[in-house]
């Protein structure tokens, strides 16, 4: 036979409680635990702030310097887009414009370098995993971290020409590195006109590698200046455009793992015509190339075959006056500044 003890609401109720206690610490008293849920804020600059504001506990936590390291790792993909370095011409200025609304937006004028380095005279050459590359009046190059306010001014190596319009560069960091970085220089060689040069300066070593070279053709090495337009990192390799007033427009390209820098050309548009042309990422990948011709835009995109051979396909074309509805005037005068894919 069996009996049967029924419990009371009070019993049930106790009994299940009993059950249900802990053995541990509830969850959220785990620092790990409260570190990897705070790390899965939005990237936003108002996230932390408020995190901050809620007690002692999350602005320990949150303030730690290690934190703030994963936390930007974690967000490297994704970050938001605070704004842009407009550089202004005559006299030359380099200024921050921010893009967000509050409270996200960053005060311009938080994100000024100042007069102390020469910024009225200066250019802007890279803009790349929260570094800034700057050419300065002086003939040398300061690498800028708006956020931190870290600045390294880097001496141009002598070997390349002087003049300003005959050098560019890019900066970049390693994946997955906050602090280190490096920099590409590139250039004409002062010891033979006829090469393009490029050095690598890491700021592990403080110290500049050696030279690469290409060798350009007459007509490159006597009229070789690089447009004002960033340079593109595509894989372990940094492209530019070199503006020769030419016909034969090129391209050149520095391999960071292979450490060599050769000369492509450009897709096969009329670059001499009235037209707009800059370098890009291309969709799904790869290296891609805009040109815009009136209000007809063109995307290409070079593709390498089994063999290693490279060739430029024509990818989607646009018209500009039908996707913005643009008046005559506005028809005759616009310039693509830039260009995200998705």
């Amino acid at each position: 036979s069996t009996t049967s003890h029924p419990l009371g609401d009070d019993e049930m109720a106790a009994s299940f409680r009993r059950r249900l206690r802990p053995t541990s610490a509830p969850p959220l008293d785990g620092d790990d635990l409260l570190d990897e849920i705070l790390l899965r804020l939005s990237p936003d600059p108002s996230s932390l702030p408020r995190a901050a504001a809620v007690c002692t506990r999350w602005r320990c936590l949150v303030s730690d310097p290690g934190f703030a390291r994963r936390f930007r790792l974690r967000h490297r993909r994704s970050p938001p887009i605070l704004g842009c370095f407009v550089t202004e011409f005559a006299p030359t200025i380099v200024s921050f414009v921010p893009t967000l609304e509050a409270p996200n937006r960053v005060p311009a004028m938080a994100l000024q370098l100042g007069l102390d380095y020469g910024i009225g005279n200066s250019r802007l050459l890279s803009c790349r995993h929260g570094l800034l590359l700057m050419l300065l009046s002086s003939c040398e190059i300061l690498v800028w971290e708006p956020f931190t306010g870290d600045k390294h001014l880097l001496a141009i190596p002598p070997r390349f020409v002087g003049d300003e319009r005959q050098i560019t560069g890019a900066v970049l960091r390693a994946p997955g590195v906050i602090h280190p970085f490096l920099v590409v220089l590139l250039g004409i060689d002062k010891q033979d006109c006829k090469q393009a040069i490029a050095c690598v300066y890491s700021s592990e070593t403080g110290e500049w590698g050696s030279f690469i070279s290409t060798l350009l053709s007459d007509e490159e090495a006597d009229c070789l200046m690089f447009m004002r337009t960033p340079d593109v990192l595509v894989g372990d390799s940094l492209f530019w455009l070199v503006d020769l007033d030419q016909s034969s427009l090129p391209i050149l390209e520095f391999d960071l793992h292979r450490q060599t820098l050769t000369v492509i050309p450009v897709p096969p548009v009329d670059t001499e015509g009235r037209g707009g042309f800059m370098l890009m990422r291309a969709e799904g990948g790869g290296l891609g190339f805009l040109f815009q011709s009136g209000c007809n835009v063109q995307l290409w995109k070079r593709k390498i075959d089994s063999d290693g051979d490279a060739s430029w396909v024509l990818g989607r074309t646009f018209e500009l006056d039908k996707i913005l509805s643009l008046n005559l005037t506005e028809k005759e005068s616009t310039v693509i500044l830039s260009l995200a894919v998705q």
